[in-house]
């Protein structure tokens, strides 16, 4: 007995030496908007790629923007007034700027809609960190323009590419574990309380939900789809957003699974995926496990482990590379249309919880 999967395998893990490193094709110039913790992270990753060329970084400020230069080797720093005395934001100069092919942007949710517009108009592949957008309409517009445009763009929701995410749906869609009947999943952290962070301000599209609710919600819609019914609970400081959040979803099936995000706790940050045979547990952070503890009927367990260079985030990088090389304007591990499935799902659990955003009242989509 098989069962259902539905999140695909990324070529890496298809291939007879899925090595994420080696180049797959012609380089790829990359410009990155941002100089936050995010894009720390993921541009020492992109530098370990042979064939991705560091070409330009665009920060609000001068200094931020030729610090970042400076440390990872960036061709091109560009900043809100300059280089060039244009006096246009930084995004805007670097997405104009013909030696860049693709842009990865890693600023505030609430900012993703307008930088990642402008670089799809330009005529940039686009890779963006999530949520992709602060709503669902602006998904939408933006899945319509990449389409028209021929051009990729994909969500930068890491965690279904890294192995140990890959390797349980491998095991679960082989039957191991028999019919999946439940997902329990949790991530979070005590983040100090601060208006002025970008994590809990209602203008940046701040709280718990659009931040992290991505990963636990990831184990249940790739071992049982889309929801028949979500219900959502929580808690919400008082600029209105939410410092935790529980998910809980139906299926057709009978099968359930409770998610919960949080921003007030340390937490297990484990996935559990039972099945009518045995189940999987994550070991190690549910957004990048670095084992699996696989049990099969009452006395049966073992646990497999996983290796793999820089902080996780090559694979993801890999595959965005390969796809562009091969004239791929989206990846079937994290198509277009889950995208906007996940953020109308965000959209209705927001309307639960009560939070809202200046962005939910845009009128130019």
């Amino acid at each position: 007995m098989t069962t259902p999967r539905f999140v695909g395998r990324p070529h890496w893990y298809t291939t007879f030496n899925p090595e994420t490193l080696a180049a797959t094709g012609t380089p790829l110039r990359w410009g990155v908007v941002a100089t936050g913790n995010i894009a720390h992270t993921v541009t020492a990753d992109l530098a370990l790629l042979e064939d991705a060329v560091l070409q330009a970084v665009s920060s609000r400020s001068e200094s931020s923007a030729a610090a970042f230069a400076a440390e990872f080797g960036f061709a091109t720093c560009y900043y809100d007034g300059g280089p060039a005395g244009t006096g246009a934001p930084g995004y805007v100069q670097l997405v104009q700027d013909p030696a860049v092919d693709v842009v990865y942007i890693a600023t505030p949710h609430a900012q993703h809609y307008d930088i990642a517009k402008a670089a799809l108009e330009a005529g940039k592949h686009v890779l963006c960190e999530k949520a992709l957008t602060i709503t669902a309409a602006e998904a939408r517009s933006l899945i319509v323009l990449a389409r028209e445009k021929q051009l990729f763009l994909m969500e930068a929701v890491w965690a279904r590419f890294v192995p140990g995410f890959q390797r349980a749906l491998e095991i679960i869609s082989s039957g191991e574990i028999g019919e999946v009947r439940w997902v329990r999943a949790d991530l979070g952290f005590p983040a100090p309380l601060d208006d002025t962070a970008r994590i809990w301000a209602p203008a940046d599209g701040g709280g718990a939900l659009l931040d992290i609710s991505v990963y636990p919600l990831l184990w249940a819609w790739a071992t049982l789809g889309k929801p028949a019914t979500v219900s959502a609970t929580g808690t919400l400081t008082a600029l209105g957003v939410d410092s935790e959040n529980t998910l809980t979803l139906g299926y057709e099936s009978g099968a359930q699974a409770q998610l919960i995000s949080y921003l007030t706790a340390h937490g297990p940050r484990v996935a559990t995926v039972a099945g009518t045979a045995g189940y999987i547990e994550t070991v190690g952070s549910v957004n990048n496990p670095k084992g699996l503890r696989i049990s099969v009927g009452w006395n049966s367990e073992r646990i497999e482990e996983f290796e793999y260079p820089g902080s996780g985030y090559t694979y993801q990088l890999r595959e965005v590379t390969r796809c562009i090389q091969a004239g791929l304007s989206e990846s079937s591990t994290m198509p277009l249309d889950d995208t906007l499935a996940i953020m109308e799902l965000f959209d209705g659990a927001r309307r639960q919880l009560g939070v809202s955003y200046p962005n939910d009242t845009r009128t130019d989509l």
